[in-house]
């Protein structure tokens, strides 16, 4: 059987099968006016095409949508589109190539008047806040009330209900003069947790907090100190995640490294950092939970099995196919090679040409990740999808917000992906979900960072690009 035309094999090893008439879209794409004006009209028509194709494909069963596998699971941002499947693997990977490298961040534009996040066929998404400070991670209470960092501000916001527009009903200003907050955590487990903690880019606080508040009832408490501060492109990372253990014993703040890749040796800066950091619920340190993870961005507990996951950003300056991203459980003591290594390589690891012989006996300890996302995506925020409102068969499976890329000459991620599960495990591959963010000239106007399960089991999405929370719902239509 054909479906919308797409190969009848499950797996895809070249784009040409999925796309055998494709533009060759790379790079900044600079033209000439006529020439630009035919390449967006017939970016327009293919990426239509290729959307409508996406989405009669997920009315499919899992089995039959396309997989992308090989090189041709590689991608930029203009051939994503929702139910697409990709499958990574530690084979498919190239050998450095440092002269690649490349400065591509993107110019960021205002949202075009015709532009709007694409989803797959039955999902319908709506603007449910705009003109935001920075929004970034986003967390949602027991009681349903949603909970946004606006780190740059340092800002915690509550956004309450969706009106009949699907705008939020009430917004409120939680806390202010915070040290831009990103991770945002709620203690204890249950209906009436008692604390809400926040992640500083130094150090980790708490507010007391009764279900349904709208502004902190008192000051926060400072439990723990991190190592602060850090930019990208060379100047660190500087989001600090919290989540609690299933059962409620372990408080894991993931901390990203302090640079590309300095020998942790030699840069007293990077104690502590690349790491997943175990402390107790009162702020005690214990140990360094996992390390080599250059940054574990988004923190989440899978609710089968009780593993800690990271969605994570891997290396810049290896090449554009270099290194993936991912997102995978954390083993407890388990060594993800950073800055010496990285995943792939018959003995555990490979090399980082810019480390070559330092720490052989780490070779064989370095942990190959769960599911590889395309390198430089900026994986962000993740979760795991425990509602009823979408379809039966996302329960227990993961979406990650991307961020998009800067390192790579074909910008690619600016997407939400849906990461398959069996049983609570991967299965290696991941699923374009959210797209769209991206217009077909190659401008970019929307950035996911964050994604929420609101209380109805609909997914709330930030973009820092736009400044906005988008809502999605399962219509079925």
């Amino acid at each position: 059987m054909t479906v919308s035309g797409f190969p009848t094999v499950s797996r895809i090893h070249s784009i040409e099968q999925l796309y055998p008439n494709r533009l060759p879209v790379r790079g900044p794409m600079r033209f000439s006016p006529i020439a630009r004006c035919f390449r967006i009209a017939s970016l327009v028509c293919a990426l239509a095409l290729v959307s409508a194709c996406a989405a009669e494909t997920e009315a499919q069963a899992p089995s039959l949508r396309p997989v992308l596998t090989g090189q041709a699971a590689f991608t930029d941002a203009l051939h994503e589109a929702p139910a697409i499947r990709r499958h990574l693997t530690v084979a498919d990977l190239p050998a450095p190539a440092p002269n690649e490298s490349v400065d591509n961040g993107p110019t960021l534009v205002d949202r075009p008047a015709n532009a709007w996040p694409i989803a797959p066929r039955g999902f319908k998404v709506s603007l449910y806040a705009t003109g935001l400070d920075n929004p970034r991670l986003l967390r949602t209470a027991p009681n349903g009330d949603l909970f946004l960092a606006e780190s740059q501000t340092g800002r915690i916001k509550v956004f309450r209900g969706v009106d009949p527009d699907g705008k939020a009903k009430q917004v409120s200003v939680f806390a202010t003069g915070l040290n831009l907050p990103f991770g945002i955590a709620f203690y204890p487990a249950g209906p009436d947790p008692q604390w809400i903690y926040v992640g500083n880019t130094d150090g980790i606080v708490r507010f007391p907090y009764r279900k349904g508040d709208l502004v902190a009832r008192g000051p926060a408490e400072k439990l723990a100190e991190l190592p602060g501060g850090g930019r990208l492109r060379g100047g660190g990372h500087w989001t600090r995640d919290l989540v609690f253990s299933k059962d409620g014993t372990k408080l894991f703040a993931s901390v990203g490294s302090h640079s590309n890749v300095d020998d942790a040796d030699t840069h007293p800066e990077e104690f502590h950092r690349a790491d997943v950091l175990e402390f107790t619920p009162q702020g005690k340190f214990v140990k360094v939970y996992a390390s080599g993870l250059r940054n574990c961005v988004g923190e989440a507990i899978n609710p089968i099995t009780g593993q800690l996951w990271c969605s994570t950003n891997e290396r810049d300056g290896l090449g554009n196919n270099l290194v993936p991203d991912y997102v995978t459980h954390v083993q407890e003591g388990g060594f993800y090679g950073w800055p010496w290594y990285y995943m792939g390589g018959l003995n555990g690891g490979l090399q980082d040409p810019r480390h070559i012989g330092k720490h052989p006996e780490l070779q064989a300890k370095v942990v190959t990740p769960d599911i590889l996302v395309n390198p430089h995506f900026a994986s962000l925020e993740m979760l795991f999808y425990t509602g009823s409102q979408f379809p039966a068969e996302f329960k227990g499976e993961g979406f990650a917000a991307e961020h998009g890329s800067w390192n790579r000459k074909e910008r690619a991620g600016y997407e939400v992906i849906r990461l398959p599960m069996k049983n609570g495990h991967a299965t290696g591959e991941y699923e374009d979900f959210l797209t769209g963010f991206v217009t077909p000239d190659g401008q970019v106007w929307g950035r996911p960072v964050g994604v929420a399960q609101a209380k109805d089991g609909s997914l709330f999405v930030s973009d820092d690009g736009s400044r906005s929370i988008w809502l999605v719902v399962y219509t079925g239509k």
